[in-house]
């Protein structure tokens, strides 16, 4: 068999992505990446994620600008980029010319300059600063608002439903390692949303209030000017540099939840033709998509529920409701009870939920038309007797966390994510990681005391509640609001998906689903109208498979938490069966890993990586080859490590 190369092997795609430069005067340095500046660090210290001059569409997609006439010029005290852009469609385009100028005192200055001939009708064009959450969340900040005022305040803890602070002018802040922080936004104003409900690993401050009009539309000769001014004082320290990472079971957690899989009509064929190996992985439930909107009806339900039996998984039920009001509505859920009867009662877990409720409806926006929440879930209780009601939200945590649910009509909470409304790129997806932790301290808030459960998610978006649908993707590229996204079919997606497993399943999730059995969010590979390099001619299995394959089969075992940082370079967790202790580690980087097990000198190893990729699409059961070894290894970038010790 061939093997891919390791750019297909790691993210699914071979789309070249040039590497960031670094910029650096004195102890000031960022990375310039597509134009703009991520990490600013003062000696190795973050202290904004990013600073960045976009152009959004009227849907929220961010356009990737085309670069000319760039220029880098850097001396041992300064650096000053310049460059031209061009941003834009078929339809529309937006040029703009950007400076960008750091000096060794710790000032750093981006100005962008932009002007449309054809017009532009866009949700944002201008600045938007990132500021990193670990050591900020919860920690104060000083605001000097558009007419002087000065207010004293702290960064949120509790993800903010909508704008923590607004009306701003600059920010100054106090990093984990005691450096001021002032950024000042000129040119606009300015306001903050707190961008971890989308699971960003960021506050972001952005132009133009979301209280003006959106879509706006840039006439013909009206200019966009606006600068950005950062200052960092204070003497920082040095960031330690760490070698092996070294593993031990930590406290117990409860038991490994059960997993499922998303599954929509649009993929029961590909599913039912792949039920072997789908049934070799063994789900516990499949959360079955119903959409009447869209065309689905009995016969959809039926093509599901026979993927679900032949599996073996328990199918649960989640419908979109199209009526609007609330005699609607329960008439509708009536319908689809006695549709459910009919069929056999073959649901044990039903969710429901509005279909205006599928579009995000922003901070001071007036909400559509749609039931009421504890009517639509009383209708449900009535029309499925018997059953768990599941309610919150289909789309993101966001909109769960800006329409909160009268839980007490629920048997449990529901949400999904994605890592990639905001951003497409490799970094921003690992990262949103950080986020998690703080997810789950809201959500559990939310939910008051009752269960709740995440997924189905996957790194590509299944719906776009911001614009009128999610991205098609044919050029197989990294980008924002992608449908098929390449790294769901790559060693970057099996990292991911661990990661995001363990975060919330240490976080007390009832039961997390991932992704789904085939198509653009799939564990085995199957024909379609995306590409699929390589496996359009070899087929097989994704690497995600054997991490799903992995947890199913470690389902109500004792889970310990491995203390790993939600930033670090390893995700993972232990699991305990008698005496036996299963490890499953992933590396979230590009570059490689030492590790050590340091309870467990001797150990029996199954690795996952780009040396192995093709003879593991080929053979579901590749994590049960384990084999001897003692001491450390090494895990190749987003490489994944099954380990046991004492059996």
């Amino acid at each position: 068999m061939s093997h891919p190369s390791r750019s297909i092997a790691l993210f699914g795609t071979d789309e070249e992505v040039p590497p960031p430069r670094v910029l650096q005067a004195g102890k000031l340095s960022a990375e310039l990446e597509a134009g703009n500046l991520r990490y600013v660090r003062w000696q190795g210290e973050e202290v904004l994620r990013a600073v960045s001059f976009i152009v959004r569409d009227k849907d929220w997609g961010t356009y990737n600008p085309e670069i000319s006439d760039l220029k880098v010029s850097e001396g041992a005290d300064s650096f000053t980029v310049t460059l031209r852009a061009v941003a834009g469609d078929a339809e529309q385009r937006l040029s703009y010319e950007a400076r960008i100028e750091g000096t060794a005192d710790g000032t750093l200055t981006f100005h962008g300059k932009g002007r449309t001939d054809s017009g532009f009708l866009t949700n944002r064009t201008g600045f938007v600063i990132l500021h990193p959450i670990e050591g900020i969340a919860g920690a104060p900040v000083t605001i000097e608002h558009t007419g002087g005022e000065i207010d004293e305040t702290t960064f949120p803890e509790i993800i903010d439903p909508v704008q923590p602070m607004m009306d701003l002018r600059a920010l100054t802040h106090t990093t984990p390692g005691d450096l001021t922080v002032r950024t000042l936004m000129e040119g606009d104003t300015y306001e903050m949303e707190d961008q971890r409900n989308w699971t960003d690993a960021s506050y972001k401050t952005y132009v133009r209030p979301l209280a003006l009009p959106w879509p706006y539309r840039i006439e013909p000769g009206e200019e966009i000017d606006q600068t950005i001014t950062v200052t960092v004082n204070g003497a920082g320290r040095e960031n330690a540099v760490g070698g092996a990472v070294s593993l031990r079971a930590g406290a117990a957690l409860g038991p490994v939840p059960p997993l499922g899989l998303g599954l929509r009509p649009e993929d029961a064929r590909t599913a039912r033709e792949a039920v072997a190996s789908l049934r070799a992985l063994n789900p516990a439930y499949l959360v079955l998509h119903h959409d009447p909107r869209a065309g689905h009806d009995r016969t959809s339900l039926e093509a599901m529920l026979e993927v679900a039996r032949a599996l073996g998984a328990d199918p649960w039920l989640e419908a979109v409701i199209a009526a609007t009001d609330d005699a609607g509505a329960a008439e509708e859920i009536s319908a689809l009870g006695k549709t459910a009867h009919d069929l056999g009662d073959p649901f044990g877990t039903v969710l429901v939920s509005p279909a205006p409720d599928l579009k995000c409806t922003l901070p001071g926006s007036v909400w559509p038309d749609a039931p009421e929440a504890a009517a639509l879930y009383d209708a449900t209780r009535r029309a499925f007797p018997g059953v768990r009601i599941g309610g919150g939200m289909f789309s993101y945590f966001t909109e769960l966390n800006r329409k909160r649910p009268p839980v007490q009509h629920l048997d449990f909470v529901s949400f999904t994510t994605s890592p990639m409304v905001h951003a497409g790129d490799d970094r921003s997806v690992v990262e949103t990681r950080e986020a998690h932790p703080a997810i789950i301290k809201s959500v559990t808030q939310i939910a008051a005391g009752k269960p709740w459960a995440v997924g189905p998610s996957a790194i590509g978006i299944r719906d776009n509640p911001y614009g009128a649908a999610a991205k098609d993707n044919p050029d197989n590229i990294r980008q924002a609001m992608n449908w098929n996204d390449p790294r769901q079919r790559g060693l970057l997606g099996a990292a991911w998906a661990l990661g995001y497993f363990v975060d919330f399943a240490n976080g007390g999730a009832a039961s997390v689903a991932l992704g789904g059995c085939t198509g653009p969010f799939g564990a085995v590979s199957a024909a379609s109208d995306f590409p699929r390099p390589w496996f359009e001619e070899h087929g097989g299995v994704y690497p995600v498979y054997h991490v799903l394959r992995g947890l199913a089969r470690l389902q109500d075992a004792e889970m310990h938490a491995l203390d790993l940082p939600a930033s670090g370079a390893l995700a993972g967790f232990a699991a305990r069966q008698g005496a036996a202790t299963e490890y499953w580690i992933a590396n979230m980087g590009a570059t490689q890993v030492e590790v050590v097990v340091a309870e467990a000198p001797a150990l029996r190893v199954a690795i996952l990586d780009v040396g192995c990729f093709a003879a593991a699409a080929a053979s579901p059961d590749h994590m049960d080859g384990l084999s001897d070894h003692q001491g450390a290894f090494t895990l190749d970038a987003f490489a994944i490590a099954r380990m046991r010790t004492g059996d």
